[in-house]
């Protein structure tokens, strides 16, 4: 069920903010129980986007300020993220992320979609668009996997027992490292911006997605994600005759050059661009870059037109 009154969620964001990110959300409630908030703003074809680990919605901010001038921005925050309810005991898994917002393009019954993911959004929203191929139009990616490939040690380390759980949950690790090591240019994470993404994740609790998160990439044989996550790569090689756009932060520490690569096999149609100062939040480093490259690609591509 959709709840079609604006939330009172935003309201709990300070003022400062509020101005970097002007948007009412709306609160769908999921079978299980809890809420999923999101964004609807603007009128038009609709661009869904999908945040990963740690962010939330606040990372897509100024492609939908942009965006939403001419298009209908779709911005979930995954269960545990951001504005959505943060339940302690919950499967926080790959397929039930995809479950989620599966639910969120039937309830909206969304079409002609075109599909913006990064990080943990790649597996979840290319997972979602493999049950509704035929409403799927086009593809922006920016910095994901969801083949095998180099994990770094630090985030190893967070999924050791005890360990992990002090780092992420007691001190905010994984969002802090965030912004020392996500982006380029930390000068862009001065004050509120950095305020921004801290805010949603202020205690122990609230930071139960960011362990859980770490502790489902199926690095293990034997892992149960590990099928469904690797099975999705193969998968998505069905997407091929989709006008699809890369967009890669070369200086990411976690998704270096073998996944840019990993999708370009899978997609050899792909119009790539490759920004060389920016890193893996590559829409902070980059987004007055980004936001001319994605209008001129759906120019390019308009909907209605065959690829």
């Amino acid at each position: 069920m959709v709840d079609q009154l604006a939330t009172t969620r935003e309201q709990s964001l300070p003022s400062d903010i509020r101005k970097q990110y002007p948007f009412m959300g709306r609160l769908l409630q999921l079978e299980n129980g809890v809420q999923m908030h999101y964004l609807d703003e603007g009128r038009g074809s609709p661009i869904l986007f999908v945040h990963g680990n740690p962010t939330w919605s606040f990372y897509w901010r100024h492609l939908v300020r942009d965006l939403m001038e001419d298009h209908r921005c779709i911005v979930p925050d995954h269960i545990g993220c951001g504005l959505s309810d943060k339940p302690q005991e919950y499967p926080y898994t790959l397929a039930q992320h995809i479950e989620n917002l599966s639910t969120l393009i039937d309830a909206l019954d969304l079409r002609d979609i075109t599909l913006v993911v990064h990080d943990w959004g790649g597996p979840i929203g290319l997972g979602a668009a493999l049950r509704y191929p035929d409403r799927f139009r086009r593809i922006v990616l920016f910095n994901t996997g969801c083949f095998e490939g180099p994990i770094p040690a630090e985030i190893r380390m967070c999924r050791w027992p005890v360990i992990g759980a002090l780092s992420i949950r007691g001190l905010n690790g994984f969002v802090r490292g965030g912004l020392l090591r996500a982006t380029a240019d930390r000068s862009r994470f001065a004050g509120v911006v950095a305020k921004g993404y801290l805010f949603p994740y202020g205690n122990w609790a609230d930071r139960i997605a960011n362990l859980r998160f770490i502790e489902d990439i199926p690095l293990e044989e034997s892992h149960p994600t590990r099928k469904l996550f690797l099975g999705i790569g193969e998968q998505i090689r069905e997407f091929k005759h989709l006008p699809i756009q890369i967009l890669w932060g070369e200086k990411d520490f976690c998704f270096v050059p073998h996944y840019r690569h990993g999708f370009v096999a899978r997609w050899p149609d792909a119009e790539v661009h490759v920004f060389q100062d920016a890193a893996h939040w590559v829409v902070e480093d980059a987004h007055e870059k980004i936001l001319p490259l994605m209008r001129a690609f759906f120019a390019k591509h308009p909907l209605g037109v065959q690829a």
